[in-house]
């Protein structure tokens, strides 16, 4: 599929990924915890269900192929030892693929996990030597997974015995860490590959932003708050005609993707966590709506008429005007809208080009607005990739999917300041957060995300 941009127009299609699920007043919060990095009330008292963030992207040295990654329990201390980190037994963890365009999985990868403890009563340790493999006798506790991929015609397990690769006890423990991490990796049925296990934190931000947004006179930036911290990582590299429609990715190139979590209580699984585009529930969704979000399917949204509005209005670009005196864009905004709900397409809404709508698939049905993140598998990954994504001139970039490298705070940043309505960038934050790229280097092979780190983040 050919894709066809104006350059003005692109200035237009880097944030609004966080801005649009945001008002639900219809809602209320019936169970659950938060997404995106402890910013719901609930989050604090069931991290490993808390989903900080989505990926997906086709894949650099694999362009026949997707990857798409989640990422799960939030800050972890790499010394945080005796119980270190693991994915929750109760609880199923998804990755969604709508690609007709209804916000309904017409795909969902699960994954259920699985305890091997053999410290009983005898020690503490997470491990009583060095551990050399995943199947080392040393290594007193791991976990294993199943990994099912669910259709409307039924489901067929991918991968029936996968291993999570450990957490990262120290140098001592686990000599080479890297060997581990590669046996981790495992093929699925079909083709492609999946991942699960610790990783370093790969989202890079100063979250000062938090402090009046930078101090109130961006005096509070340049410091990476993730840095030093892990998280577990749910991957999977597949190739693309295993996610498109009808199985045709040149036919059909456009996916949406998602990830939740459901916990099993006592009237079976509820769902607890969704995620799709960068800070929508940090920085979008008022306190009191916060948890809510979590338990809300994408096919909902068009229902709840408070989501546009929240979006057509969005407090971002009024916190920067009464802040910073950066003139707020005039409402309504729908040129968010049309990033945020619908995917990017000529006749979807103002911005004039085709991007990452579903309705570019040609067996698409009738589009349902909804938030995800939609990407178009048809971009090949860029020579130079930009951190700016789609507004730095990188349409292979967010907000078309998501890289590891996407710089999606200042990208958000911009758009809501005015670069979508404005053709350029707004120079009152041309630095930005003053965080560009995450502190250690994405790997060049599936899964990418780096390796967790084994120091201290209380390093001075």
């Amino acid at each position: 599929m050919e894709l066809r941009t104006n350059r003005r127009a692109l200035v237009g299609l880097g944030v609004a990924g966080a801005l649009i699920a945001s008002s639900f007043t219809l809602l209320r919060a019936d169970t659950g915890t938060a997404s995106s990095h402890r910013e719901a009330p609930m989050t604090a008292g069931d991290p490993r269900n808390d989903n900080t963030d989505v990926y997906a992207f086709v894949s650099p040295d694999k362009p026949d192929t997707v990857t798409l990654l989640a990422n799960f329990i939030p800050f972890e201390e790499p010394n945080g030892g005796p119980n270190f980190y693991q994915f929750d037994t109760n609880s199923r963890y998804n990755i969604k693929i709508d690609s007709n365009g209804d916000a309904k999985p017409d795909i969902t990868y699960q994954w259920r996990f699985q305890n091997q403890d053999k410290r009983g009563n005898t020690t503490f340790l997470y491990n009583n030597g060095p551990v050399t493999s995943l199947n080392d006798e040393n290594l007193l506790f791991r976990q294993r997974y199943t990994l099912t991929r669910v259709t409307p015609k039924g489901s067929e397990t991918l991968v029936s015995d996968g291993i999570v690769a450990p957490s990262n006890v120290g140098p001592a423990s686990m000599p080479d860490y890297a060997t581990l991490r590669a046996q981790s990796v495992t093929g699925v049925k079909g083709g492609g590959k999946a991942f699960a296990g610790q990783s370093d934190e790969a989202f890079f931000l100063d979250l000062r932003v938090f402090d009046l947004l930078y101090g109130g006179d961006l005096s509070e930036v340049g410091q990476d708050t993730t840095k030093g911290y892990n998280v577990h990582t749910l991957g999977l590299q597949l190739p693309k005609n295993e996610l498109a429609l009808k199985g045709d990715a040149r036919r059909n190139p456009v996916i949406g993707v998602w990830s939740t979590v459901d916990k099993k209580g006592p009237n079976g699984f509820v769902q607890v966590s969704r995620l799709a585009q960068p800070l929508v529930n940090e920085v979008v969704l008022p306190a009191g709506l916060k948890d809510a979000f979590n338990s809300v399917s994408p096919d909902k949204d068009a229902d709840l008429p408070a989501v546009v509005n929240r979006v057509t209005d969005p407090e971002v670009a009024r916190l920067l005007q009464s802040i910073y005196g950066i003139k707020a864009p005039a409402t309504p905004r729908n040129d968010l809208v049309e990033i945020f709900l619908t995917g990017i397409a000529k006749g979807n809404g103002p911005i004039d080009v085709d991007l990452n709508s579903q309705t570019l698939n040609k067996d698409a049905g009738k589009l349902r607005a909804s938030e995800m993140l939609r990407l178009n598998m048809s971009i090949p990954p860029g020579k130079d990739p930009s951190r700016l994504g789609v507004i730095g001139g990188d349409p292979q970039g967010y907000p078309n999917g998501r890289r590891l490298g996407d710089d999606v705070v200042d990208i958000s940043l911009q758009v809501m300041a005015g670069a979508a309505q404005t053709g350029k960038l707004v120079d009152a934050l041309a630095a930005g957060d003053r965080v560009d790229a995450n502190d250690k280097p994405f790997g060049a092979t599936f899964p990418y995300i780096p390796l967790p780190g084994n120091t201290s983040v209380n390093q001075n």
